[in-house]
């Protein structure tokens, strides 16, 4: 039975609408005021609040913007109650987080429907939420483990080795089982990090604080930082013939790091999935209020719905290539584009090329 919060200082309309949803099968709890509503919608947590616009000590909007700041109530329908609705009034609550207006008087069916349509919404999105998450989960259980497996045994192995046969192993041997161990401990380390900043990511997307200090940053002569990663990149997959750059000078409103991440990690996905010999394109264009950045390769491409279903937990045809890295690069890029406001396509021709697109805004002035 779903718990319904009314807060209303007139007590015949609280006692009504009471007792009208009681009638229609939901449980009710009622409030005289502000200060009172707020305390038992902290303790009680309802389904769904309808709280009056005007009332003494703490108005509607106080209500709404005390409980829009508690995490257990944040995301609780609200659905004020008001004698009229003008146009400000309207725009202050929606600003403020409420769900919807009923105004008074209201008839039986204009609040059942009212109730039920914030309801059946907050139904549907908590069933969205929980199919991300079993989405997410089965994606972790499949990819995390072997991410974390194929570095580590790459090290345990030839370190047991190292510690049984050291003896009678040359020189030659113990150095490269010491590559061996090298490598492995900096994949393990780079995927260890993009699992940190993936989840650094996801915390910002939610702090409008830490987002504006993000869109502050500036990178200045940004080619130099795109051409420096990018080159980085072909140099350790000992392709730099098969690297072309065009870029031209611009500031870009965005930390050099992030800017580097994006492009180390966005090129890095262009050597691996393509073969060695076939070209990689990066190019740079000022054009207007954004920096236009593009990366093409000819490699195996993508499909339409592994672009679509693009996850920092998934990896695409994983029966068929052998991956490494959780496939966090590309939505690591991904996401840095958008928290600084900007745009990010992919258009892809799978077994022929892959583009990727994304733009970032310029520093002006």
């Amino acid at each position: 039975m779903k718990k319904i919060l009314i807060i209303e200082d007139e007590e015949y309309i609280r006692d009504g609408a009471a007792l009208l949803l009681e009638d229609q099968g939901f449980a009710t709890i009622t409030a005289e005021d502000g200060a009172i509503g707020i305390d038992m919608a902290l303790s009680e947590a309802p389904d769904l609040i309808l709280c009056d616009v005007m009332m003494p000590n703490i108005d509607g909007y106080g209500v709404l913007y005390r409980l829009r700041q508690e995490p257990t109530t944040a995301s609780i329908p609200f659905i004020f109650l008001t004698a009229k609705v003008d146009r400000t009034s309207v725009r202050m609550g929606m600003d403020l987080g409420a769900d919807d207006y009923l105004t008074k008087p209201f008839t039986l069916d204009e609040l059942i429907g009212a109730v039920n349509t914030r309801l059946e919404k907050q139904a549907r999105q908590a069933q969205e939420t929980e199919s991300k998450l079993e989405v997410l989960r089965r994606s972790i259980i499949y990819a995390l483990p072997h991410e974390l497996m194929t570095p580590l045994n790459g090290i345990l192995g030839p370190a047991e080795l190292l510690m049984q046969m050291f003896d009678i192993l040359s020189k030659e041997e113990i150095i490269e089982m010491l590559g061996i161990i090298r490598k492995s401990g900096d994949r393990l380390y780079h995927l260890m990090q993009n699992y940190l900043l993936y989840a650094q990511l996801d915390l910002f997307s939610s702090d409008d604080e830490a987002i504006t200090m993000m869109r502050n940053g500036c990178s200045h002569d940004a080619h130099v930082i795109i051409e420096s990663a990018s080159f980085g990149r072909a140099t350790h997959y000992n392709r730099q013939k098969d690297l072309t750059i065009n870029c031209e000078v611009s500031n870009i409103r965005i930390e050099q790091e992030h800017l580097h991440k994006i492009i180390v990690e966005l090129v890095d996905n262009a050597h691996k999935f393509s073969s060695e010999g076939t070209p990689i394109e990066v190019s740079g264009k000022n054009n207007i209020e954004f920096y236009d950045i593009t990366i093409t390769d000819h490699g195996r491409g993508m499909k339409p719905e592994d672009i679509a279903s693009i996850g920092g937990y998934m990896q695409f045809d994983r029966r068929i290539y052998e991956q490494q890295g959780g496939g966090f690069g590309l939505i690591i890029a991904k996401r840095l584009v958008e928290l600084h406001n900007g745009k990010f396509s992919i258009d892809s021709v799978p077994n022929v090329r892959t583009t990727v697109r994304f733009s970032l805004p310029l520093k002006t002035g």
